[in-house]
């Protein structure tokens, strides 16, 4: 199922968290990566239901899922920017909520309960037939059968998530929204809950979590959105992104048979802007990341010498993303 934002912003009286974003997202992982304050749990939110658009449009599948009146911006005035459309928005739609599974960043959990009655009352929320046995399939998938019992009170931070995500899969949903769901969780909860995300995915189902973690996103996602300062920054994946970058080069560890022969002819290369011989290698910058791929093949095979490896050495989502925040 594929989810379309569509120029959509939204503000609260003169504070703009979303402006004029427009991305898809179909099935599989999406990471949705940006610093603390970027607008992801608000997108995340108007995804889910929670929030209109103060303008543009967002739709899930076929159908409109939320809309936003047609103004001027933060500065119109009145309740219409920051609140439905109209009487006939279609952002409560209670139908599309059976669709989708959210798993937000705060504590949304009754902590008298234990896991098992928190997560058979949202089951009962959905109206499943068999409330209990959707929650206990829920909950052992999120392998917190034995804790079940337990009083949310008693859970550690990692528990809590995972007993959240158990309540936002109970109903099967098509998409599952994740606001940073790896808060709290130690290394082994985090694994697991990261190959539990990618079968999902994998199965055909529309994942999207948000994170300011770098690692976690590069680790999980096939495909990013990076949102800085309430805009859509760059879409796509990330090395495909990085590469896309020209303006700055790109750092490359190249190892051959003969290294000195094979720098001295980089040299002056249109593409290579630095050369620098070091015990490993050569570190190589240049600014055209697709000239110098051809290039060095080139003239590697013209002298006679014997390619090793040709590494980016930047190309991780910490680069892209440092890049992408300083411009």
């Amino acid at each position: 199922m594929t989810i379309e934002l569509r120029n959509v912003s939204r503000w609260y009286g003169n504070v703009v968290a979303v402006n004029d974003v427009t991305m898809s997202i179909g099935p599989g992982v999406t990471g949705l990566l940006g610093p603390n304050g970027a607008g992801k749990s608000t997108i995340m939110h108007m995804i889910a239901g929670f929030l209109p658009p103060s303008r543009g449009e967002l739709t899930i599948g076929s159908g409109p899922a939320s809309s936003g009146p047609a103004s001027s911006g933060p500065a119109s005035s009145g309740p219409a920017s920051s609140g439905p459309a109209s009487s006939s928005s279609t952002w409560r739609n209670p139908a599309l909520y059976r669709q989708i599974g959210l798993v937000p960043e705060r504590d949304s959990v009754y902590a008298f309960l234990t896991g098992d009655q928190f997560v058979t009352s949202t089951a009962k929320l959905h109206q499943l037939p068999e409330p209990g046995a959707a929650a206990a399939r829920a909950i052992a998938m999120l392998d917190m059968a034995d804790a079940a019992d337990r009083k949310i009170a008693t859970y550690s931070k990692g528990m809590r998530q995972r007993i959240k995500v158990a309540a936002a899969l109970v109903h099967d949903p098509e998409i599952l929204l994740l606001d940073e769901p790896f808060n709290g969780m130690d290394p082994r909860q985090r694994l697991h809950m990261m190959d539990l995300l990618d079968k999902l995915g994998s199965e055909g189902r529309t994942i999207v979590f948000s994170s300011h973690i770098l690692e976690e996103v590069e680790r999980l996602s096939g495909t990013i959105q990076v949102v800085v300062a309430g805009r859509l920054a760059a879409s796509g994946d990330f090395r495909a992104i990085r590469r896309l970058m020209t303006s700055r080069p790109h750092v490359f560890t190249v190892r051959s048979s003969d290294d000195r022969l094979l720098g001295s002819t980089l040299i002056g290369r249109p593409a290579v802007t630095a050369v620098e011989l070091t015990g490993t290698g050569l570190q190589v910058r240049t600014s055209d990341y697709g000239a110098f791929c051809r290039d060095i093949a080139v003239l590697a095979r013209d002298q006679g010498v014997r390619l090793r490896e040709v590494l980016p050495t930047d190309e991780s989502l910490e680069s892209v993303f440092a890049y992408l925040v300083a411009n």
